[in-house]
């Protein structure tokens, strides 16, 4: 009985170092989208007054997790009884993935006019303000859950091939850092401010090492956002790039004799030029006739 139990336990130890592995090697594939949330979600989190950042960002990540709680089984089941599926999915979320990171492109080259940005006035009524919260915490649920989908669908791919039950712990535990790690990080930046504010309280002396590393925080704030939201396209571009080559046999043998992050990052960046085009004449000639 005794060895039956040592079996087990090197059996455990053993799947364990699998899931590790495995989640290592996702995390990197997904690096990208987390990037990507984090950035998004450090936007749609800040905006507001003090005490409701932190209460805005509970709801947004109670409705990650309900996200989650949505997709793992649905992404499961498709794993499981229509594995080509997957496949599919990570296409056209290579797609979708090449398409935004082009639209943060050209919205920086091509800025739009006028483009009216959410704010919370004080001059608001505490209804308005709390319908104005509710807006932008369902906008960025639904962000969520169209990243949450391409997560858990790279995540998949990762892992393809692999026993269901190492599938399942590594998709789960992905998830979970998608949700608990990014939500986390963007708490923190969120009041980065507000902690660079009670730094230069800390006392009454001026231009002391806390005075400093507080100005530091207050001003870096959107400095740190703009360059998570960077780093964060460059590698959507990245990913969806990496997804094509890998999934698609035309790409995978396209412009080899470049560096695979090179060339990965310049297939996910023409083919979402190529979609974003399309895209952008439809919007215009649409809101033309409106």
């Amino acid at each position: 009985m005794a060895s039956g139990l040592f079996a087990l336990l090197d059996d455990v130890a053993t799947l364990m170092d699998d899931v590790a592995s495995m989640t290592k090697v996702a995390a990197k594939k997904t690096a990208g989208i987390l990037g990507d949330d984090l950035a998004v979600n450090a936007e749609k989190a800040s905006g507001f007054v003090s005490n409701r950042e932190l209460p805005v960002l509970w709801a947004i990540t109670k409705g990650s997790l309900l996200n989650k709680i949505i997709i793992l089984p649905l992404a499961f089941l498709l794993s499981a009884f229509l594995p080509v599926s997957i496949t599919i999915i990570l296409i056209i979320g290579g797609i979708y993935l090449a398409y935004e990171g082009a639209l943060k492109v050209m919205e920086w080259i091509l800025p739009e006019k006028n483009k009216e940005k959410a704010k919370l006035r004080p001059e608001l009524s505490k209804e308005q303000i709390l319908a104005l919260e509710k807006k932008k915490i369902k906008s960025a649920i639904t962000t969520d859950f169209i990243l949450s989908v391409e997560i858990i669908i790279i995540t998949l791919g990762a892992v393809e091939g692999e026993p269901f039950l190492n599938q399942i712990l590594v998709v789960t535990l992905i998830s979970l850092i998608a949700t608990v790690g990014v939500y986390g990080l963007v708490a923190v930046i969120v009041r980065m401010d507000e902690m660079g504010q009670k730094l230069i309280n800390w006392n009454e002396e001026d231009d002391t090492l806390s005075d400093k590393v507080g100005m530091a925080m207050v001003v870096g704030l959107p400095y740190l956002v703009r360059f998570i939201s960077i780093v964060g396209t460059i590698a959507l571009f990245l990913v969806a790039g990496g997804i094509f080559t890998h999934k698609i046999d035309f790409f995978h043998h396209l412009l080899t004799g470049l560096p695979t992050i090179l060339r990965d990052f310049l297939i996910g960046f023409i083919i979402g030029i190529l979609v974003w085009i399309p895209i952008h004449l439809i919007k215009t000639k649409v809101s033309k006739k409106n």
